[in-house]
């Protein structure tokens, strides 16, 4: 089979297969993705589609290795880091899981902007961020308990040791008060893994989420930039708060609000809305 007659083979089994996966017949739909793959190694699109049932499948070693491999292609694929980052996640590598979404999330934005994979990438990216966080903070809580419960108990063992000696205390205040000022230090040390709401200046004025990629107009007014876009197509060409003309070219990215941002949601774990 030439060249010519082994694209064309294998573009009807790529469409055999998408055919196969809207109908549920996800191995099916894999025999036929590995079939194109097997006639023409290097049209990435059969990589990922693949992925994508094993995803379905939750046969997370193959999405991996699927994705890597459109990845090789194509290191700017969007799937391919959109599904690797979802693989990584299940291994429960979260610093490298996170990096892959946040790459795809960052060609997402490039690609197609108000694309229905830009928001996928970023509610996956909040969960992994929230995970990540959780994880950590799990970590640091535990370490928190035994460093208190380390701490109390070298108390008593000086408490009593005084009492032993004859000093004063009989009753144990000091030794009550000593306790409480130890569990206010541990109080105030537990805080920074607390979730907290995010601040009204971090969130869209139209959407009320927090800012993913936020744009300024003329008039001053930060907006998500999708979120702007949608309304300046549909509703008209002006400021929602100003009233004043915009125009889309108009739209300048904050990046001082992005920064505080992402230095808000490392701080506090992307704990909002994720559910």
């Amino acid at each position: 089979m030439g060249q010519t007659g082994a694209l064309g083979r294998a573009e009807k089994l790529r469409k055999d297969g998408n055919t196969y996966f809207k109908r549920g017949k996800y191995l099916a739909a894999i025999d036929a993705y590995t079939e194109a793959i097997t006639l023409c190694p290097k049209v990435l699109v059969n990589y990922t589609n693949r992925a994508q049932c094993h995803r379905v499948l939750k046969d997370w070693t193959r999405v991996e290795e699927d994705s890597r491999k459109a990845i090789q292609l194509d290191s700017d694929w969007v799937k391919g880091h959109y599904y690797l980052g979802l693989a990584l996640l299940q291994k429960q590598e979260y610093p490298e899981g996170v990096k892959e979404l946040e790459r795809a999330l960052d060609l997402g934005r490039v690609a197609d902007p108000k694309g229905y994979m830009v928001e996928d990438i970023w509610q996956e990216l909040a969960k992994a961020k929230f995970r990540e966080w959780e994880d950590a903070s799990s970590q640091r809580a535990w370490e928190l308990q035994s460093l208190k419960e380390a701490c109390e108990s070298a108390l008593r063992q000086t408490h009593d040791a005084f009492q032993m000696e004859g000093f004063l205390d009989e009753d144990g205040t000091t030794h009550m008060k000593q306790l409480e000022a130890l569990g206010r230090v541990f109080e105030k040390a537990a805080e920074a893994d607390t979730a907290s709401e995010v601040p009204d200046y971090l969130c869209c004025n139209i959407s009320l989420d927090i800012f993913r990629d936020p744009v300024i107009t003329p008039s001053g007014v930060t907006y998500e930039r999708s979120v702007i876009l949608d309304h300046l197509e549909k509703v008209g060409k002006f400021d929602p708060v100003t009233r004043e003309p915009v125009e889309p070219s108009q739209l300048i990215p904050n990046f001082a609000i992005k920064e505080a941002v992402q230095a808000y949601l490392k701080e506090h774990g992307w704990a909002y809305r994720t559910s």
